[in-house]
């Protein structure tokens, strides 16, 4: 196995519906080829740099995941018959990668989510502590 970075870009007047088709035929192609998603992320609609098929907004999806050769050409080839995808880039980051790495590579995606959650429950929580204390200040 071998471990690969996928961008795409979708075009921006798709709906929820066919973003998450896009996402989960993508998905299915790698867990067939025995493969493991590390991580798909949607990013979300952005302005491009520049047009593309007179598109200026795409909708951005990364995805890290381990997998085959032939995992890869079948992804690519879908992403060209798809109208929807505007353009897409794929990159092998390691050339081979082991079971271990993929479970370490998920257990640091998992615990920078969990980072981050607690520091923006924090960040609420002292927010809050913040409004709370200017209320008490305007009514005494």
């Amino acid at each position: 196995m071998r471990r690969y970075e996928t961008i795409f870009i979708l075009r921006p007047n798709v709906g929820e519906d066919e973003i998450n088709r896009v996402v989960e035929s993508t998905s299915k192609i790698i867990v067939d080829e025995k493969g493991t998603i590390i991580e798909m992320d949607k990013w979300g609609m952005k302005k491009l740099a520049y047009l593309i098929k007179k598109e200026s907004l795409g909708y951005y999806v990364y995805c890290d995941y381990a997998g085959t050769p032939a995992a890869v050409a079948e992804i690519e080839r879908k992403f060209r018959i798809d109208d929807t995808v505007l353009k897409y880039m794929t990159i092998k980051t390691a050339v081979s990668i082991t079971e271990e790495d993929i479970q370490e590579a998920l257990a640091a995606i998992t615990a920078k989510e969990t980072a981050l959650l607690e520091s923006e429950e924090t960040e609420a929580s002292d927010s809050d502590e913040a409004v709370k204390e200017n209320t008490t200040e305007k009514t005494e």
